[in-house]
């Protein structure tokens, strides 16, 4: 800035208020006399001033830094009207740090530091004044390559003494990296300060080292080799103000002396300078301090877990024995390179990103800049992916700061160029919020100041050399750099990925480099991909040709595959995608709301790459894609109500003449409902009683609309109406409101003779419906099936299917086993006359509810024939601890205990005259024929098990019961189940734990 631009105006000749200088406080005018800047020759000083990010704490701490040089003041307030960029980096360093602030005015005279021609250290020229420091010497009588050296001053003295010189050093450079917010000072590029903090870092820490050698050996040359590996940030050079350092330490002998002297480092370190931290060590913090070599090697070829692989890119031989660090990098780098061709490597990165945002509290999110979303670990995580991927093959990459591997990434094609400027340059952005933030204090810290706190933002904004646009002041325009910059290393992270491998496949930027197919395959690989090929193939297709169309899918496919990433299985939500993008050819919506509603993409994205079910269901019924946007009143996917929708299939299939149509209309719809309430329940927005009831009721209307169908075409046949009333009474979980994906429908047929019609005539009509109905649900279809099993009828699959009312009175009466008593108990009317359901139901309530409870002999048969289910009915080679169904604490044990406690007592409470197992379990709790926690137990069981056995429907496309141990089934079971990134393991855990409680319930009460 010149002279001119910092001159007053002529209307400015009287001296400027506190106002208009950024002073709030009332007391300014005194502190400024106190200074002596009150004339018109002060002017410049003030106009400087009033630009400190806070010109009231740069004021105050000035008044104490007179008060500390006495008569020494003079010779300061002569070099700062004289020298601009002395003011520059005073009035920056105590406006924007009130650490740096105290730290000088405990030592006035060292405000010479920042006067004159300042010129930032080399790393040689910093080392040396460390050194000074302790009166370090090179060690003599060790090994020619340790090039150690011993410190003369030891114990407190050293550490106070280094402690001094550290922070003069980091004084200075803040107070150059500050000049420009205040002065026409030039501005320090962001890897200049990475740079110079590691090195100063690399100095801080050799001259600790020194000390430790005197400390450890006082009377003898050092007798080991040791050398200090940087990690991290300071490994790659690209260290904060504020930082833990991470080391790892490599010795010849790894001995006591050699773990002694590693210690005393760190510890000196950690006292004079910053946290020294060695747990990226082998095995952590329960592992050796220092190893050899051959130990390191060793390690890594057997143990070493991805993330181990990740945190080596940035490993830097730092201080000591050099030439022992470099052998240390050369024999560990070219296992870092092959580490994306493991076979955990996809899972445990996508794993470990996960780790670390969950770390966050949610209310922090937005604001913390180094783990939150779109933060500065995004980037890293990113790049760093990248750079293992494709470094195997390419040397470019073998680069350690993450603005460096950007540039080698954007040159050698696996990055677009505009994209790697863009995300650099929102990097650099956010690493210098974090700067700022941490000189403040000089604490650590990542955290933005909160929403409501203007005063701390505004100084932020101050700090961070933010200036008013001409609509904004400079607050204004910090928040929204910080919104805009986060928006785009999201985006960017996802394109980051993907949007060169759709230039690979598809021209969209004629000058962009592209990805050869092997590096395009690489990349699907490390993204998830186990078909990459495969996927590259689907990416082509998408893309092709000149259409409009192709043109919005490359558009669309960044976020897209980033979506699909996350789900369980991206070939296939790939496959999918593609296969309902074809279906989708001429419906021109489908692309523009992907486009337009990103909700919408997403959800569909996680529908498709986590669900075998419910792509064919969409690719039929694609208007279900529509309902995965939002309306004001919330999901578009829970707006439907399963009474509406029981009346919608009734309605359009009741406008068909012919059954075959009618029962095809309500197929149709159907189809329309899974898809809807299979996407709600994959993306967390229905409960399982809400699903278990939604398919009920769909089930009901189309068992309703084909019997509608069925008897209308009969009469018009026969040319009379139907010769008998008849009624289907749901049984199972159909009558219990409880079915899931794979259930089949448990059904009686019942009839009733009109007056005046034979019964022998009725029953064979009956008879003829009941098997058309059966007949038609039961065709062939590309759709979940329809089975309509009347197996639980008297006599069992020997019996005739449908009986008049009067014939099941008299054979309940007569001869009811235990075992058809205790079915009737989920017996409810789901179609045809609701009169005749209705008087069926009054009538087997004295078989299900029979006065006084059922018999002992009755309860001793149940009991039997429950012991027989479990030892007989689970099917050969399935674990009993993992079988949903009939598995110990799984569906079958809950709904039995349930059931037996209602044939008990549910004569004398009518509460429990219920066919739904979680409403009765309500019942029976209200009832206190159980404890509360007994109840739960069940409760939870019923839930988790019917839970696990719709999410194997949903992930596999047809019904087992069984969960797998281990593999990519149970994770995505686990992922649907609500159980974040699919960790199967907790999945799994859980599952054992909440049936083997209801177990134990299951057993005291069938023992009883």
């Amino acid at each position: 800035m010149s002279k001119s631009m910092v001159k007053p105006p002529a209307a400015r000749s009287a001296v400027p208020g506190p106002g208009r200088l950024g002073l709030v406080e009332p007391t300014a005018p005194s502190e400024l006399r106190e200074l002596g800047w009150v004339g018109e020759d002060s002017i410049e000083l003030l106009w400087s001033l009033s630009r400190a990010a806070n010109a009231d704490l740069a004021l105050r701490t000035l008044v104490r830094l007179k008060e500390g040089l006495g008569e020494g003041w003079a010779e300061l307030d002569a070099a700062l009207r004289t020298d601009k960029g002395l003011r520059g980096r005073l009035f920056g360093l105590f406006g924007a740090s009130s650490a740096f602030g105290d730290h000088l005015v405990a030592d006035p005279a060292s405000w010479k530091i920042l006067a004159g021609d300042v010129r930032l250290p080399s790393k040689d020229e910093a080392t040396a004044t460390m050194m000074a420091a302790v009166g370090a010497e090179p060690e003599e009588g060790a090994h020619p390559d340790a090039r150690l050296h011993r410190a003369k001053v030891t114990g407190p003295d050293a550490i106070a003494a280094l402690r001094k010189t550290y922070r003069d050093e980091l004084m200075l450079l803040a107070a150059v990296d500050l000049a420009a917010t205040v002065e026409n000072e030039p501005v320090l590029p962001y890897q200049t300060v990475g740079h110079q903090l590691s090195d100063l870092a690399d100095a801080a820490l050799d001259a600790a080292l020194a000390v430790a050698v005197a400390a450890v050996c006082p009377d003898a040359p050092c007798p080991v080799r040791l050398a200090v590996i940087a990690m991290g940030k300071c490994g790659a050079r690209e260290l904060n103000y504020v930082s833990d350092v991470d080391v790892v330490f490599v010795a010849e002998p790894a001995d006591s002396i050699a773990s002694r002297i590693a210690g005393e480092m760190m510890r000196i370190g950690s006292s004079a300078f910053f946290d020294v931290d060695a747990a990226l060590r082998p095995e952590g913090k329960r592992g050796e301090l220092v190893r050899t070599l051959e130990s390191h090697v060793a390690y890594y070829k057997r143990w070493a877990k991805t993330w181990e692989f990740q945190a080596l890119l940035k490993a830097r031989p730092m201080i000591g024995d050099v030439a022992l660090g470099q052998q240390y990098a050369d024999a560990l780098n070219p296992m870092v390179w092959t580490a994306s061709e493991r076979e955990d490597f996809v899972p445990e990165v996508q794993a470990m990103r996960r780790r670390v945002e969950e770390m966050v509290p949610p209310e922090l999110r937005e604001r913390e800049l180094k783990l939150g979303r779109g933060s500065l670990r995004d980037v890293e995580f990113a790049v760093q992916l990248l750079q293992l991927v494709h470094g195997r093959a390419d040397e470019a990459l073998h680069v350690q700061s993450t603005i460096d591997a950007l540039t080698a990434l954007a040159a050698r094609g696996y990055v677009g160029r505009d994209d790697a400027a863009n995300l650099a340059a929102s990097y650099e952005f956010l690493r210098l919020l974090e700067h700022r933030l941490q000189l403040q204090k000089l604490r650590r810290t990542h955290t933005l100041p909160p929403a409501d706190d203007e005063e701390a933002l505004r100084w932020l904004a101050r700090a961070a050399h933010m200036r008013p646009d001409g609509s904004k002041d400079a607050l204004g325009v910090l928040n929204a750099e910080i919104k805009r910059n986060a928006h785009r290393v999201r985006r960017l992270h996802a394109k980051l990925f993907y949007r060169p491998l759709l230039e690979s496949v598809a021209r969209i930027d004629k000058e962009a480099l592209r990805l050869s197919p092997d590096a395009a395959i690489r990349q699907l690989a490390a993204l998830g991909y186990t078909a990459p090929e495969n996927a590259l193939g689907h990416l082509t297709a998408l893309t092709s040709g000149a259409s409009r169309k192709g043109r919005i899918q490359a558009l669309l496919l960044p976020t897209l595959l980033e979506s699909l990433a996350d789900t369980p299985d991206p070939d296939a939500g790939l496959l999918a995608y593609r296969r309902l993008s074809d279906a989708m050819t001429d419906q021109t919506w489908f692309l523009r709301l992907l486009r337009d509603e990103a909700s919408v993409a997403e959800r569909l994205m996680t529908v498709l790459g986590s669900s075998a079910y419910v792509p064919d269901l969409l690719i039929k019924a694609p208007d279900v894609v529509r309902l995965f946007a939002d309306s004001p009143a919330g999901p578009r996917l829970l707006e439907s109500k399963p009474e509406d929708v029981a009346r919608g299939i009734l309605t359009a299939s009741a406008r068909h003449e012919d059954p075959a149509r009618a029962i095809a209309a309500a197929r149709s719809l159907r189809r329309y409902e899974l898809a809807r309430i299979a996407s709600a329940d994959i993306l967390g927005m229905l409960d399982v009683p809400g699903v278990c009831k939604a398919l009920s009721s769909v089930w009901a209307a189309v068992l309703n609309a084909a019997l509608a169908a069925v008897i209308k075409a009969s009469e018009k046949d026969l040319g009379t109406p139907a010769p008998a009333t008849f009624t289907v009474i749901g049984m199972g979980r159909l009558g219990g409101g409880e079915l899931g994906y794979g259930s089949d429908a448990d059904v009686l047929f019942v009839c009733e003779p009109r007056e005046g019609i034979d019964e022998t005539v009725a029953v064979k009509w009956a008879n003829s419906i009941g098997d058309k109905v059966r007949t038609l649900l039961g065709a062939p279809s590309t759709d979940p099936p329809l089975e309509v099993d009347t197996g639980l009828r008297p006599e069992g699959r020997s019996g005739p299917m449908v009986r008049t009312l009067a014939s099941y009175e008299a054979y309940y009466a007569q001869w009811a086993q235990a075992w058809e008593i205790q079915a009737l108990l989920r017996a409810h009317h789901v179609a045809g006359d609701a009169d005749l359901g209705l008087r069926f139901l009054h009538m087997i309530d004295k078989t299900r509810y029979p006065e006084g409870g059922v018999s002992d002999q009755a309860v001793r048969e149940i009991r039997r024939i429950k012991a027989r289910v479990d030892s007989e009915r689970l099917p050969r080679g399935a674990d009993p601890a993992t079988h949903t169904k009939l598995g110990r604490g799984g569906l079958a044990d809950i709904e039995w205990t349930v059931q037996l406690i209602q044939l008990r007592h549910a004569h004398e409470i009518e509460s429990l005259h219920n066919t739904s197992t979680l409403e009765t379990l309500d019942a029976i709790g209200a009832a206190e024929l159980l404890s509360e926690s007994d109840v739960e137990l069940l409760r939870d069981a019923w839930i988790t098990a019917t839970k696990a056995r719709n999410c194997l429907v949903l992930v596999r496309g047809k019904a087992t019961d069984q969960l797998p141990g281990s593999g990519r089934v149970l994770s995505a079971v686990a992922q649907i189940a609500g159980w974040g990134g699919g960790d199967a393991g907790e999945f799994l855990d859980n599952y054992l734990r909440v049936t083997r409680r209801a177990k134990a319930v299951v057993e005291r009460v069938f023992g009883e």
